[in-house]
C-alpha cells in the first residue's frame, strides 16, 4: 500500500523506483504476518471485530508508533509529518485486519 501510495500520489519525475515499491510490499507483507500471528494467538473472549482491531491498534502503539517517531524526528522531519506517517500505518494495520477478520482467519489445525 504505502509503495503504491508513494508511487500513485507522487509527480511523474519524483516516483519512487521498483525497490522501494518492493521494500515497502515486503514490509507490508511482515506486518500482515506479525498480525495475523497476533491475531491467531489472540484472546478467544469478547467480540471477535473488536479484539482484532484492538490487536491492530495494540501492535500500532507498542511498536510502530515509538520506533517511527523517534526515527523520523531524529532525520528532522516535523512533528506533524511523522504523526501523518504512523497514522498511514494504522491505516495499513486496521486494513490488514479487516480483511484476514473477513476472511476468517482461524488458528490452524494441528
Amino acid at each position: 500500500m504505502i509503495g503504491l501510495g508513494h508511487f500513485l500520489l507522487s509527480r511523474p519525475g519524483e516516483r519512487p523506483g521498483m525497490d522501494f515499491v518492493l521494500l515497502a510490499a515486503i514490509a507490508e507483507f511482515w506486518l500482515a504476518a506479525i498480525l495475523a500471528g497476533a491475531l491467531i494467538m489472540g484472546p478467544k473472549y469478547g467480540h471477535p471485530w473488536i479484539v482484532a482491531l484492538g490487536t491492530a491498534v495494540v501492535i500500532w502503539i507498542g511498536f510502530i508508533v515509538p520506533v517511527l517517531m523517534v526515527t523520523l524526528r531524529f532525520r528532522g522531519m516535523p512533528g506533524h509529518m511523522a504523526a501523518a506517517d504512523s497514522l498511514h500505518w494504522l491505516a495499513v494495520l486496521l486494513i490488514q485486519t479487516v480483511v484476514m477478520q473477513s476472511l476468517g482467519l482461524v488458528v490452524p489445525p494441528m
